[in-house]
């Protein structure tokens, strides 16, 4: 057995044979009959369906709820492999929280001409509601996501830093909880590290982050927009999984300089509030006053440090794709470091000799908002039409700013089960990082998504990717 494409293949050889992460896994499957592995699937989705791991696709004539695809073909990760991983996203992570705080504080890094300072002044993802603030803890980020995209052996890349409100991490557990139980044998015969320990470190990680006037005993909540929000499944699971309330925004008032929430025994204070609501929407007094989702007055109990909100306002300057092409300048000068994480080599359109280059090389590169999320909005030139091509190159000219431009990679491809055997398709990465005054503690795997279409880039459930179980092994 060897790889059949061009692309790196992390499970088969180009000569016959598999990779050393793969190697036990490889005697199990090719003992396996293939009928019992599609039962076996569909079993898989019936479990996924029962029990309501969907999310909504929006801005879709017949937007819905859909299942997520489950391939199960794990992707493996050596323990080398993933010490180098852990490293590079711990390094970077630590960078992005000096970023914030000095962004919301001295400005160091804008004094210091490193990054200009229009990207942070005009930036909608800024706050200036923040400036001179320091969050409990001096901790910004305490959920990342970071994307992670490999091209070679030993050649990983950071795609996208999301230190907004990541999400994604309820499918990581679920996929191997499913793994776990059509598949136990698995597991006794390759050592995986586990990761049904992070809801249990996740509520660890936000208590710690709780202000310091709180008691031992702290009140966490997940603030969610509602059942129709597309991650609402999300929500739910963790909220179950840490035994904390699931509130919406008409749960909560300001009672005293405190967020509290109803309750059957009368309303009780809040002191860490896991935010899913965007900054937009979490307080109209501050931020849209038509908003319905949010609490009228929580920036306010914010700054006067009556309650952590998690992950912070204004983090999405973090995660905005323009500052993204900075972020190796960003982690030298907060930490010291080379970074030991590789960016993508980014191509920021509102230069004007740089979009002279993009527009000219349009159908070879992958165009995206310095915004964007879930796939939408962006351009792969090299799957484009040229009348696709010609239209976005319409939206560039009359918008450069909103977006940036990257190299279309050759990422690396795992196999996935198909009635006619393994077949590869290109995949990235989403590892959870928790952030708290005592550390960085990051899950070993994280989240792998798959474009089940053959040759597609683009992974996002939103445009028909799937997902898979991630293993990283102790040794």
């Amino acid at each position: 057995m060897k790889s059949k494409t061009n692309h790196f293949d992390e499970m088969l050889l180009a000569t016959d044979g598999v990779r050393d992460p793969y190697n036990k896994y490889q005697r199990w499957f090719s003992n396996e009959d293939p009928s019992r592995l599609a039962k076996k699937s569909k079993e898989a989705e019936a479990f996924f369906r029962r029990t309501g791991i969907t999310f909504n696709v929006y801005g879709q004539e017949a937007a819905q709820e859909r299942l997520i695809p489950f391939d199960l073909i794990p992707r493996i990760i050596s323990n080398r492999e993933w010490t180098k991983l852990s490293k590079g996203i711990e390094q970077r992570v630590r960078a992005i929280n000096m970023f914030l705080h000095d962004i919301y504080n001295r400005q160091e890094i804008l004094r210091a001409g490193i990054i200009p300072i229009d990207l942070i002044a005009k930036n909608d993802a800024f706050l200036p509601q923040m400036m001179g603030f320091t969050p409990p803890g001096n901790v910004y980020t305490h959920i990342v996501g970071t994307d992670i995209v490999r091209t070679g052996e030993d050649d990983f890349f950071v795609l996208e830093d999301n230190a907004r409100t990541p999400s994604g991490v309820s499918y990581m557990l679920e996929n191997r909880e499913t793994m776990l139980q059509m598949f136990p044998e698995l597991f006794s015969q390759n050592k995986v590290q586990p990761v049904s320990d992070y809801p249990k470190n996740l509520r660890r990680s936000l208590a710690a982050c709780a202000p310091v006037n709180c008691s031992d005993d702290c009140t966490v909540a997940i603030l969610t927009p509602g059942i129709h929000n597309s991650a609402y499944f999300e929500h739910s699971f963790l909220a179950d999984q840490m035994g904390v309330e699931l509130v919406e925004g008409h749960d909560l008032k300001v009672i005293d300089g405190h967020i509290a929430m109803r309750t059957t025994q009368g309303y009780q204070v809040i002191d860490v509030l896991y935010r899913r609501v965007d900054d937009d929407y979490l307080d109209p007094l501050n931020f849209r006053p038509e908003s319905m989702l949010g609490v009228p007055g929580i920036m306010d109990v914010y700054r006067a440090g009556n309650i952590t909100i998690a992950n912070a306002p204004g983090t999405g300057i973090a995660d905005d794709k323009a500052i993204y092409s900075y972020m190796p300048d960003i982690v030298e000068f907060y930490t010291g470091e080379k970074p030991i994480l590789k960016n993508v080599q980014t191509f920021r359109c509102s230069e004007p000799d740089t979009l002279k280059y993009v527009l000219e090389n349009l159908a070879e590169l992958v165009v995206k908002e310095v915004h964007g999320s879930g796939g939408y909005g962006m351009l792969v030139g090299p799957a484009a039409s040229k009348a696709e091509v010609a239209e976005f190159a319409e939206k560039l000219k009359q918008n450069p700013g909103n977006y940036i431009a990257q190299p279309t990679l050759s990422l690396s491809t795992v196999p996935i089960f198909k009635k006619k055997g393994l077949a590869p398709r290109h995949v990235d990465l989403r590892p959870f990082v928790l952030v708290s005054p005592g550390g960085i503690d990051i899950t070993p795997g994280g989240l792998t998504r798959v474009a089940l279409k053959e040759g597609s880039l683009v992974v996002n459930s939103s445009q028909g990717g799937g997902t898979k179980d991630t293993w990283v092994l102790e040794d």
